[in-house]
């Protein structure tokens, strides 16, 4: 034999034996280690539970960062989140009270198309951010490098800061994060590319290319120029990644993963090959060339097709507790978001409405609203037969006979369909409805529709008699994406 009689198993080698001791002895720590945090996380548990408002930022351990599904779970305080910064650039002005001053006098921002020569393409008109220098809100030989979706994120985020008076600066930067989403990204930046690959090569391509295109870049950009070190990442859901990237937004703050979070959606997507695309669709309006004007008419019987929109929409989100303490302006509170999908068609809405019924009745649980305290709704509006119709129908499954109460208004009609921007400025849109107590109008509204028979506010602002306690704005987007916001009129602690 081997080994001496009577031994069960041959002595190993005296290194063998030494690492199997340091790795036992090794396994034996990391099980005490383990003990250790079992018991603590369990004296925890046995511990008084205090609302994630009552939690200091240095005593917020990575035990209580992790609570926070497990505090919704449990039913347990969620810090309230307001709205205290709005940033918009639209066709119809460069910040947020300009533009909604020119809603509500009816204005429309939808003109014959200048970005490109539009001579070969069945539609010719387009609401197009313009006057818009992005210099003046980045430094030219970064702003030079990105597509205009960056440009005009850059400059919403910028806008909205100094809407709030905040310095970024002054903020504890792992506190502060970014959620700025596009549906499309830069699409410019592809086409030029192209050009240049054919005509001159691959070598003439741009190391910049790549980063220009991707849908968080905007997002990820505004996070280095402002120092936010918080969450951020790129959201991209078509026409509902304004919507989502807000929600996404408001949850990191009611769980005390961030304190102040800058959220909304951009879209430059006026370009030849984004106008092609979606002729190609059947999607936009090609009959009404000669009156831009009137070319978007949401919820309008005699509606077409929706008119390419640019610009970008971001807000401010703080939690309470952060803006009563720098004195902030608060238009509002941001109480509830949810999100569904159709699961039916890539482009096709639901037939009969049940998932933006379900999302809108999950977020106005979301925000403990009821149907019934609802007064306005920004409504998703495309101004194209198959949406007007089944958002309609998703109304009236969540509103039953209040929804007839409710001024419901797409302002698409004005600012046509901005896509991956749209969640974002029509949220600015509720928070300016809630801090004025006026609703804009849904413009070209003349012949109703017998599928469309709510009170969509034609042609005419509406001036509340009393003061609106919640509004609700929701998108819709490609891939069957449904979201929500709910707005409540803020009361102080």
């Amino acid at each position: 034999p081997d080994h001496p009689p009577g031994d069960a198993l041959p002595r190993r080698p005296r290194v063998m034996r030494l690492l199997v001791i340091g790795v036992s002895f090794g396994w034996v720590l990391s099980l005490c280690e383990g003990l250790h945090t079992h018991v603590c996380s369990g004296l925890h548990l046995l511990a008084p539970l205090r609302p994630v408002s009552d939690v200091s930022v240095v005593q917020r351990s990575s035990w209580q960062r992790g609570m926070g599904v497990r505090m919704a779970e449990k039913g347990l305080t969620k810090r309230k989140v307001v709205v205290t910064g709005l940033g918009t650039l639209t066709s119809l002005g460069h910040d947020a009270h300009t533009f909604f001053d020119n809603l509500l006098e009816g204005k429309c921002g939808i003109h014959e198309l200048t970005r490109f020569d539009p001579e070969k393409f069945q539609t010719k008109i387009a609401a197009e951010v313009r006057d818009f220098d992005v210099t003046k809100y980045w430094e030219p030989k970064d702003a030079k490098r990105h597509d205009r979706y960056s440009h005009l994120a850059m400059g919403a985020a910028k806008i909205c800061l100094e809407d709030a008076k905040l310095d970024a600066s002054t903020l504890e930067p792992k506190r502060f994060g970014v959620l700025v989403g596009s549906g499309v990204g830069g699409l410019s930046a592809v086409e030029q590319s192209c050009e240049i690959l054919f005509n001159k090569g691959p070598k003439r391509i741009t190391p910049f290319l790549l980063p220009s295109i991707i849908g968080n870049t905007a997002g990820s950009m505004i996070a280095i120029d402002l120092g936010a070190m918080g969450p951020n990442f790129g959201i991209v859901s078509a026409c509902a990644t304004g919507t989502h990237a807000l929600g996404e937004a408001l949850k990191y703050i009611q769980y005390g993963e961030a304190d102040v979070m800058l959220a909304g959606g951009s879209e430059a997507t006026i370009t030849p090959l984004g106008f092609a695309g979606f002729n190609s669709m059947r999607a936009m309006c090609t009959t009404s060339n000669d009156s831009p004007q009137t070319a978007s008419r949401p919820f309008d019987a005699d509606r077409a097709g929706f008119v390419m929109g640019e610009g970008a929409g971001v807000l401010l989100l703080e939690s309470e507790e952060h803006a009563l303490a720098r004195g902030a302006q608060i238009y509002c509170e941001l109480a509830g978001y949810a999100a569904t999908c159709d699961a039916h068609h890539i482009t096709a809405p639901h037939p009969e409405g049940e998932g933006m019924a379900e999302c809108l009745r999950l977020a106005l649980a979301s925000a403990n609203v009821a149907p019934e305290e609802v007064s306005y709704i920004n409504a998703h509006g495309t101004s194209t037969p198959l949406n007007d119709k089944f958002e309609t129908l998703a109304y009236k499954r969540v509103f039953k006979e209040h929804a007839h109460k409710v001024k419901i208004s797409s302002t698409k009609g004005a600012t046509g369909h901005l896509l991956g921007a749209a969640g974002g400025v029509e949220a600015a849109i509720c928070c300016k409805v809630l801090q004025t107590n006026e609703c804009p109008p849904t413009l070209n509204y003349d012949t109703p529709d017998p599928d469309c028979d709510l009170d969509y506010v034609p042609n005419v602002k509406h001036a509340f008699e009393s003061p609106i306690e919640v509004a609700i704005s929701d998108n819709l987007g490609f891939g069957g994406h449904n979201a929500a916001l709910v707005f409540k009129r803020y009361t102080p602690p």
